[in-house]
């Protein structure tokens, strides 16, 4: 077999894979700018509800691009049979299904210290060409990870917004996962990230271990928010309140699920949040009965 007949059946494998028709692949890759959507959104500060800004006192924006019509059907195809089946660590909980911001803060709970930081720009500063090399790295062809590439990014980075980006993100970071997963188990720190959100946390004092951390998440390529790096005890992860007996949430659902109870509202969205951040805790505490017991 030639190497054109090569590509050409690689990329047939591809269209066989996600349900479509190599000929409307081919017209849908030749005009793909078509089948995103982009619009601007100012970051804002999810405590004062204000608009974030840099120092200089510009106001801090993110591009959103989701895909739209057949490409976001394909996508959901590549995620559902081509991403999901290759597996990920424990320690991710972003975009894996039955994990969640909860599941990601719980394994914190009772380490006295803990330290989290934050992925700037996460999307935009993965390029077209790291995911193709992530999947190569991942064993695909190169005709095969090249056209997996072409159907998951725009404009030579990965767009945030649709249905394969996440994924593709924690493929991207897999190996720096596996780095900080080493050096954590050596100094016996607990390591959990929710899509950009790192947290680490110990019952010893590991601040002599940060800067190790911190070199991991560079040295590959990756930047930090200092601004978002805290390193304390008791702090919120992922949007939950850790303590050292307990998860629970913020104040400010403790308040929206208030106002839900006490207007006896059909729908409850906080008060249910409220109740799976919750049950986490009476688990625990069963499992520590049942032990106490046996």
């Amino acid at each position: 077999m030639n190497s054109s007949q090569y590509k050409r059946n690689e990329f047939k494998k591809l269209c066989a894979a996600i349900g479509f028709k190599p000929k409307d692949v081919e017209t849908l890759i030749s005009n793909i700018d078509s089948f995103y959507n982009e619009w601007i959104e100012k970051k804002t500060d999810k405590k004062t509800g204000r608009a974030k800004k840099y120092k200089d006192g510009t106001v801090k924006k993110r591009i959103i691009r989701p895909s739209i019509k057949e490409l976001k059907v394909i996508q959901g195809n590549i995620k559902n049979k081509i991403l999901v089946p290759i597996p990920l660590p424990d320690c991710v909980h972003g975009g894996v299904k039955g994990r969640s911001n909860i599941t990601n803060a719980k394994p914190h709970q009772g380490n006295k210290f803990q330290f989290t930081t934050d992925l700037q720009e996460f999307y935009p500063n993965i390029s077209s060409q790291r995911v193709y090399e992530t999947f190569v790295k991942l064993k695909f062809s190169p005709h095969f990870s090249h056209w997996l590439t072409k159907l998951t990014t725009w404009k030579f980075e990965l767009p945030q917004g649709t249905p394969t980006s996440t994924h593709i993100a924690n493929l991207v970071f897999l190996e720096t996962d596996l780095q900080l997963i080493e050096l954590c188990k050596k100094h016996d720190i607990t390591y959990t990230r929710y899509v950009d959100d790192l947290t680490f946390s110990s019952q010893k004092d590991f601040r002599p271990v940060l800067n190790d951390i911190l070199k991991i998440v560079t040295s590959n390529g990756f930047k930090l928010s200092y601004r978002k790096t805290k390193y304390s005890g008791n702090q919120i992860v992922t949007g939950i309140n850790v303590f050292l007996n307990k998860i629970d949430a913020p104040e400010k659902i403790l308040e929206k699920a208030k106002v839900e109870k006490d207007t006896n509202s059909n729908i409850k969205p906080f008060s249910n949040y409220l109740n799976n951040i919750r049950k986490t805790n009476k688990r625990k505490a069963d499992r520590t009965t049942m032990a106490k017991k046996s």
